[in-house]
């Protein structure tokens, strides 16, 4: 059943892939698999969305962090801005023509030189800077501002936060989960619910309004 799925998809993982020009193909496969499979089982057929659709953010999603973990190489904080912008519109460009849009598209989308598209696009083969914008809905962050410190954190903070996420309902608990342990964008998780983006911003900043809450 899993190597009927991954056939019928490899088509879909192999045009993720070869946005990594520089890596592995098989290796990018093996790793985009994984993402199709653990998207199938967390499908649910009565929601309205096509499962390709649900299932690319998975799938990349699992290629981005093998890549990360695979390269140690910073990067500017523009062409990383510059290449999360275009993570983000080449999703919703293959939500609306199932393929991806060209450098000289994206060019023109943003604006930039083929030259500079493609040296963001490459840039993915490098690890993300701490400085790389994460959220981009009103405020922005990056990893050192989600990042805690150990020294920061002690027993009973970590305790409270324990019981403040329990204490959330179950979709609640999952978005947290999904933005800040799996790293999922908020644009994904739009992807994967149905939702805008807007929407999963307003929940999200809601969740953690309330986990303040709980917590003090």
């Amino acid at each position: 059943m899993e190597e009927e799925l991954i056939l019928t998809h490899q088509k879909l993982i192999y045009s993720i892939c070869n946005r990594y020009p520089y890596e592995d193909k098989e290796d990018l496969f093996q790793v985009g698999a994984t993402g199709l499979l653990k998207a199938y089982h967390n499908f649910d057929q009565s929601w309205n969305t096509k499962f390709t659709t649900y299932a690319y953010p998975y799938i990349l999603g699992e290629i981005r962090k093998y890549v990360r973990e695979n390269k140690g190489i910073k990067i500017s904080r523009e062409i990383s801005k510059l290449s999360l912008e275009i993570d983000r519109y080449q999703l919703r460009f293959w939500q609306q023509t199932e393929r991806f849009a060209t450098v000289r598209e994206l060019s023109i989308h943003f604006q930039k030189s083929e030259l500079e598209i493609v040296q963001a696009m490459n840039s993915k083969n490098a690890l993300q800077s701490i400085d790389t914008p994460i959220v981009e809905d009103g405020k922005e962050m990056n990893l050192y501002d989600i990042t805690p410190s150990p020294r920061k954190q002690n027993i009973e903070e970590l305790l409270d936060l324990k019981d403040a996420l329990l204490n959330l309902e179950q979709d609640e608990r999952e978005l947290i989960c999904n933005r800040y342990y799996k790293d999922m964008s908020q644009t994904e998780l739009a992807s994967m619910t149905g939702m805008s983006q807007v929407q999963i911003s307003r929940k999200e900043h809601k969740i953690l309004k309330k986990l303040n809450h709980m917590m003090h």
